[in-house]
């Protein structure tokens, strides 16, 4: 997944309800899938932002060394500007890009 290339909205939107639910039928599984895929990406985007700010770590004892580093400011600032995840799933949702499926029913036909 790109975050980069997104179309999510960075502001609070409104959605139609009919839209959410019309893949399942049923508001709360569609909320739950929705649910579940955010916290995919954010723990994906966490990933991501640790191992970028892990270059500009520094491993020394000394509190007296502390100092602004501009590059890791941006890199913070980019993260901030980004849509939050339950966005970015809710856009991922309606264009038909997560897939999921209904392991009772699974169940019910073998």
């Amino acid at each position: 997944m790109d975050i980069k290339k997104t179309e999510a909205a960075v502001n609070t939107t409104t959605l139609d309800k009919n839209q959410i639910d019309a893949p399942t039928d049923n508001i709360y599984e569609a909320i739950s899938i929705i649910a579940k895929r955010a916290n995919q990406i954010n723990t994906e985007i966490k990933k991501e932002l640790l191992e970028k700010l892990d270059e500009f770590a520094t491993y020394n004892d000394s509190l007296d060394e502390i100092f602004e580093n501009k590059e890791q400011i941006e890199v913070s600032k980019f993260y901030e500007r980004l849509p939050k995840p339950h966005a970015l799933a809710v856009e991922e949702w309606l264009n038909d890009k997560i897939y999921y499926r209904n392991t009772k029913e699974s169940e019910e036909t073998i």
